[in-house]
Formats: C-alpha cells, sequence, structure tokens
C-alpha cells in the first residue's frame, strides 16, 4: 500500500495571484508532491493550500511553501477577518493510507525543528503534536493573533517548541500538528426552510444545544449555567445554511474524525431528524475530497453483497446521493485517486 500524507497548509495571503502562485508553485515543484488545490479567500486574506503525497515529499513541500511565504509575505502588512498569527499561519498533516496519526506528530515535529533552524520562525505544535494539553487548541495558540504574539513570546509559559523564542516581525509565528482528515460534508433537504436544518444541526452536532423550557427560555443549573443536550453524533461539527442557487436547506457537517462517525452515518441521522419536521433527506455532497475508506464504509453499509472496492464506492455515491446536486467523479474526489 502507498504510504500518502495530506497536507493542508493556510497562508495569509488572499488577494495578491502572484505571491499566492509563487507558493503553490514550491509546492508543486517538489518531486513526490500531488498539488491539488488552492483557494484564496479575498475577505479572509487567506489562502487554504491542499497537495498529498509521500511522507517525506510532504514535508519537503510544507518546508519550500512555508520559505516563500517568508520570502513574500510581510505580516506588518497583512488585514483580514480570519485569526491568524503568521505568513505560514497552520500546517496541519493528516494520515490517509500506509501511515498512522504517530506518523504525522513525527512529520509536524520534523517539519517544525527544520523551520525553527533554517527559517528563525517560532513554531508551535497543535492538536496531536502538541507538547503541552493547552496547546492542543488551535484558537487558545491563536489568541492575540499576530498583533500580540510579541507579548505572548515573552511569557516563558509560551516559548516556542522549535525556533526562537523572539518576535519575528515579518514572518510571524507557524503553527504545525497532526490532525484526522477532516471531510466537509452536506446534506442536503427537501425544503428551502432553514429553520429545520439548523435545529437538526443542533440535535446531532457534538456540542449539542442549549436546554430550553416551554417559552423558548434557557434551562439554568443550580450554578446559574445553562444546560446542555449533547448532540446524537460525536466528531461532528454542523451547521443550517440555504442553499440559494438550488433552494435547498442543508446540514452542513464537518466530520472531523469519520472513523468516528462516517459519511453514512451523519446522512441516515440527518434524515431521522428531518422525518420529525416532516422533511426529507434528498442526497448530499462533499466539499474537496474525501479518502477511499470513507465511501467504502459507506459502500459495505448500504449494500454489503457488492463484490470490489469499485462496487463499494459506486453503491456509496449512490445511496448517499453524492451527485444530485453536481456529477460525482471518484476519480476528482477521492484523495487516493489523485496520486
Amino acid at each position: 500500500m502507498a504510504r500518502i500524507v495530506e497536507c493542508v497548509p493556510n497562508f495569509s495571503e488572499g488577494r495578491n495571484i502572484r505571491v499566492i502562485n509563487a507558493i503553490a508553485g514550491a509546492i508543486s515543484g517538489v518531486a513526490g508532491v500531488k498539488f491539488i488545490s488552492a483557494e484564496p479567500d479575498k475577505d479572509y486574506n487567506r489562502t487554504v493550500v491542499t497537495f498529498v503525497g509521500e511522507p517525506n515529499a510532504v514535508v519537503e513541500g510544507a518546508f519550500q511553501g512555508t520559505r516563500k511565504a517568508a520570502e513574500l509575505i510581510d505580516m506588518r502588512a497583512h488585514k483580514g477577518e480570519h485569526p491568524r498569527i503568521g505568513a505560514t499561519d497552520v500546517v496541519p498533516f493528516v494520515p490517509v493510507a500506509g501511515v498512522t496519526m504517530e506518523d504525522c506528530v513525527r512529520l509536524a515535529q520534523e517539519f517544525g525543528a527544520r523551520v525553527g533552524a533554517e527559517l528563525q520562525i517560532p513554531v508551535y505544535l497543535y492538536e496531536e503534536a502538541a507538547t503541552k494539553p493547552e496547546r492542543r487548541n488551535l484558537s487558545t495558540i491563536r489568541k492575540g493573533e499576530y498583533e500580540g504574539l510579541a507579548e505572548k513570546l515573552s511569557d516563558p509559559a509560551w516559548a516556542p517548541d522549535y525556533g526562537p523564542g523572539v518576535f519575528n516581525a515579518a514572518a510571524g509565528a507557524t503553527v504545525a500538528g497532526a490532525r484526522m482528515f477532516l471531510i466537509a460534508y452536506n446534506v442536503n433537504l427537501d425544503t428551502n426552510d432553514v429553520r429545520i436544518a439548523s435545529e437538526i444541526a443542533l440535535r446531532i452536532r457534538e456540542s449539542g444545544r442549549v436546554k430550553k423550557d416551554a417559552k423558548g427560555n434557557p434551562v439554568l443549573d443550580a450554578q446559574g449555567k445553562k444546560i446542555t443536550i449533547p448532540g446524537s453524533l460525536r466528531a461532528v461539527k454542523a451547521m443550517g445554511v440555504l442553499l440559494e442557487a438550488h433552494n435547498i436547506a442543508q446540514v452542513s457537517i464537518n466530520l472531523v474524525n469519520y472513523h468516528v462517525t462516517p459519511p453514512h452515518v451523519a446522512f441516515e441521522e440527518v434524515a431521522r431528524e428531518a422525518a420529525t419536521f416532516g422533511a426529507k433527506a434528498t442526497g448530499s455532497e462533499i466539499v474537496g475530497l474525501t479518502p477511499r475508506e470513507a465511501l467504502l464504509i459507506a459502500g459495505r453499509f448500504y449494500a454489503p453483497e457488492a463484490k470490489g472496492d469499485d462496487a463499494l464506492m459506486e453503491a456509496a455515491v449512490r445511496s448517499l446521493g453524492l451527485s444530485q446536486l453536481e456529477p460525482f467523479d471518484i476519480q476528482k474526489k477521492v484523495v487516493e485517486a489523485q496520486l
């Protein structure tokens, strides 16, 4: 089996196409890297890049992209809506096939050590690679953002994991880590009432919803804190949205660990909740890429009699209605098929 790692670095530039292309070129020029996409956002002033490859090639691609970003992005002039801490803001390594989370932790460490030593950029490790519990959450590391980074670095508790503990005014700092593959998965409803989609999202997401009384007021516990009803699905974030182009409501879902909650489980739970409102789940879509395994799991659920991986994936695409809004091309949507 091929050893495949996905890397999804976020760079603090979403408006200057010359800079974006230069960073993308630095990454795609590394042998063994398959460049998937660069998705800039002008309001966020940020670009999300996706590429995959063998572990060593992916680390090299991430380093070359980080070096190019440090050359071309000056954080002293950066403004944008999205929280950020550096020119190369965050670099997650994601196991796809033939590698473990522990392998990706080591890749994050290797990347961080090199960036710190060669580029003199402070590097923090997060998620599964975190060296301290308080550093697991990306938002905690980003607190204060670039503008508060100099003060953060002056606090011994926030000494970087790699690189100098001094403020790099131009490049800021970088956060690197290892995490599970996140599948952006949306379930379509046969209604344009976004309130239904929003209520379903509250019911299924792991963080749950606030308990309310008959009048709609939050119910408080003995300490005066709001009581929360846990959602039905773990490792799931969700919200309701209106898809204006198709005039339908969607339950927009992030499956942060598809081994815990795979797409077909989310689809069936949304369908069950939709029925309580007299609505139906008519299909779904995957935004971006998905690991092959996620489709195989769904195929085994819907068509256990299917023979071979191709038949299982086709059964998953059909049963989940993944082609309802636009054709689902396995060759373009499955990570492993990109290599």
